[in-house]
């Protein structure tokens, strides 16, 4: 049974990438082989049927916390940040342009001359047209982390789940590169990752997440197929659910 006649067990999905895996192997910036397979996997996620939003953060140029940890001011920093998240939406929006989806970046910060203003009714109304929606620029207020925009931009637009991609193949009791014994979960919930700490995104996300009920799906990026799998409902990486 192919992907496209398979039958989809989530119709809406919001997929959470970090500025940190547009890098790639380099040390900054946007690796286009990277976002090149980005692009290949949101589009058969498109062919399947699938409505897809897109949250991308800005680690790869600039991170708020950082800069502000070095002295700038914190306020100004998470600017600087919501900025790096607008090229970031660029980038993914012409590179799914080229592989022949339409795409729209939204901010929630008004940048007009380079992305729509983000709308709640207007995004929900791109998905519903077929559209790939890249939402940027976090939540547009400073403290708050773009995982904490994708779990508010999750709910805001109805998704059915929360991808968060990254470069593990699910959620694990530690750091698997450094603790050769740390224990990957097949499922979770929401309580188990508060109390374990687990790290799996900030607390503020996941606590928007249980309070509303959001099943989140944390998936390794580089294994091809995995956003398919995931909105197949398949076991793949870890399910986080209440």
């Amino acid at each position: 049974m192919t992907a496209e006649s398979a039958p989809l067990r989530y119709k809406r999905v919001l997929i959470k990438l970090s500025g940190e895996a547009l890098m790639g192997d380099d040390e900054y910036g946007i690796a286009p082989q990277v976002v090149d397979r980005i692009g290949d996997e949101v589009k058969d996620l498109c062919d399947a049927g699938v409505e897809v939003a897109v949250v991308v953060g800005g680690g790869n140029i600039f991170r708020g916390a950082g800069l502000a940890a070095a002295g700038i001011d914190r306020v100004t920093a998470d600017q600087m940040g919501m900025l790096a998240t607008v090229i970031n939406a660029l980038a993914i929006q012409d590179t799914l342009e080229r592989k022949g989806l339409f795409a729209r970046v939204m901010s929630a910060i008004k940048i007009n001359q380079v992305c729509e203003d983000y709308i709640r009714r207007r995004a929900v109304r791109h998905l519903e047209k077929g559209r790939v929606v890249v939402f940027a620029a976090g939540t547009g207020n400073p403290f708050f982390t773009t995982d904490s925009a994708a779990s508010l931009r999750a709910i805001e637009i109805n998704a059915d789940l929360m991808i968060k991609a990254t470069k593990v193949d699910g959620v694990y009791s530690a750091d698997p590169a450094l603790d050769k014994n740390a224990v990957r979960y097949d499922a979770l919930d929401y309580d188990e990752v508060l109390e374990r700490k687990l790290g799996v995104m900030d607390a503020t996300a996941i606590v928007l997440c249980r309070e509303n009920r959001m099943p989140l799906r944390v998936v390794d990026m580089t294994r091809p197929g995995a956003f398919v799998a995931a909105a197949l409902g398949q076991e793949v990486g870890t399910l986080v659910t209440v």
